[in-house]
């Protein structure tokens, strides 16, 4: 895989606090395997190789930026892939679907399961099943995150990032903001802006994470995993207009909402520096103003 360096963007914001803003461009690092995804696949897949397997299996959503992500990843580094796709309806769907096409394109090999079965998808009947049918196959969970998506993780923060006060991140499954914590610098603390609803991910978290310096802020979800709004949409496109930086609608642009708000209601300390981690995404825009367009609602800018 090919890695580009990321890179730090102050974004000037207008507050009475003096609260200084910047974001790391994570989605930089690859045109198409980027952010977190590709700190996530970096490890997986170089002990794949270590461990002479010749396919790569995964799991994702319709619009999973994992998949996509997995898909060209393993196929640049000589894998063959199956994806086990949530939503058995999606069969004669592939085409219509960016996410899934793109991966189709790139090699990967589908098996659909209904709703009901996906989230058995851990169980151990559930993955012999799988091993009979696929023979020997390297293991990767959804949204990537094992011990290895967090060794990469780590990785985003340099040496240069020891003076902001904050690192703050969008979440997932945990992997992203495990590492950001493991890697954290003394006196620093991370923030965690969940997609999804509930409560789990404290335990997901604590089962990666060396330190207690992290809190999740659950007020940004807009009712959960994928779930959208015109005033989120509305966000976005302003942002991008403002400051030239796309925002993903899953994730980091209920972060960038969430932050806003929190520094307009005065949650920070005056002269506080935070640093926003940018982790990709993008490639699930197309797909997402599908959705809308369906539902006649404002769509995001590409």
């Amino acid at each position: 895989m090919i890695e580009m360096q990321s890179e730090v963007q102050q974004i000037h914001i207008e507050n009475e606090n003096n609260i200084q803003l910047f974001i790391k461009r994570e989605d930089l690092i690859h045109p198409f395997i980027s952010g977190n995804k590709y700190r996530k696949l970096k490890y997986n897949l170089l002990e794949a190789k270590k461990l002479e397997h010749d396919v790569v299996l995964t799991f994702g959503g319709a619009f999973s930026n994992h998949i996509a992500a997995t898909a060209l990843a393993s196929k640049e580094m000589g894998f063959k892939t199956i994806g086990v796709i949530r939503g058995d309806e999606l069969v004669s769907k592939i085409d219509e679907n960016p996410t899934l096409s793109f991966a189709k394109e790139n090699g990967m090999q589908f098996h659909f399961v209904s709703r009901d079965d996906y989230r058995k998808k851990s169980s151990e009947i559930f993955l012999n099943e799988l091993k009979k049918r696929f023979d020997n196959f390297y293991l990767i969970p959804e949204g990537g995150t094992n011990q290895l998506a967090v060794k990469g993780c780590e990785e985003i923060l340099t040496s240069e990032d020891s003076n902001y006060d904050y690192i703050c991140t969008c979440v997932g499954t945990g992997g992203t903001i495990s590492g950001l914590i493991n890697s954290s610098f003394e006196g620093q603390k991370i923030l965690g802006f969940p997609a999804l609803k509930g409560n789990f991910l404290n335990k997901e978290i604590s089962n990666f994470a060396t330190k207690k310096n992290w809190k999740l802020i659950t007020d940004y979800h807009f009712g959960g995993y994928a779930k959208i709004n015109p005033e989120l949409v509305t966000f976005i496109n302003d942002f991008k207009s403002k400051y030239s930086i796309p925002l993903d609608p899953i994730y980091t642009g209920k972060m960038l909402f969430g932050l806003f708000d929190m520094i307009s209601k005065g949650r920070f300390k005056p002269n506080t520096k935070i640093l926003l981690i940018h982790t990709g995404g993008l490639q699930g825009i197309s797909g997402m103003n599908e959705r809308l367009k369906s539902k006649s609602m404002p769509l995001i800018k590409v």
